[in-house]
């Protein structure tokens, strides 16, 4: 195998090493999408694997002896000379440096999303606590106790009273 191609499996099995997948499924809330995130890791495991099994291993070294003794060295060695002087380029890798900085915006934009998440989370947790609260004290709520709580919606009646609007 070549140097290139050993240090891309070595990055890519280090690469599997790194993700949390049980952090990652436990973020996941809809059985579709945990389907979706087995599919994922099963063909992730696959690639993992493949890459550290067919393409992590050197080749076997021909032997040139067994052949030349059924065929005849002349034309083995003509084969050798030709086999040896195959040049495999090198890969050089184009690709990456084109969508990095794309990458980063990327997980720029993420973190940005994720924090918006986090403060619609709050909200919306203070507000599931304020309905429970409600639901708990609302066969002994008088309208005094709710406009204490709420002295928009007084504004809003009392505007309305004053405007003589009866919510027609």
């Amino acid at each position: 195998m070549s140097g290139g191609a050993k240090k891309a499996v070595d990055v890519a099995v280090k690469a599997g090493k790194n993700i949390d997948w049980d952090g990652l499924g436990k973020l996941i809330v809809s059985d579709e999408a945990r389907r979706e995130f087995a599919t994922l890791r099963r063909a992730f495991d696959e690639v993992n694997n493949d890459l550290k099994t067919k393409f992590s291993m050197e080749p076997e070294p021909i032997d040139w002896d067994y052949y030349r003794k059924g065929i005849g060295s002349r034309l083995v060695d003509m084969y050798k000379q030709a086999y040896e002087s195959i040049q495999i380029p090198k890969y050089v890798d184009q690709v990456t440096p084109q969508y990095k900085p794309k990458f980063d915006a990327l997980l720029v934009e993420l973190k940005d999303a994720e924090e918006r998440s986090l403060k619609e989370s709050e909200r919306l947790e203070k507000e599931i606590a304020e309905v429970q609260e409600l639901k708990k004290n609302f066969s002994t709520m008088t309208a005094d106790d709710y406009f204490a709580k709420h002295p928009e919606i007084k504004q809003k009646f009392d505007d309305e009273i004053r405007n003589d609007i009866y919510g027609y």
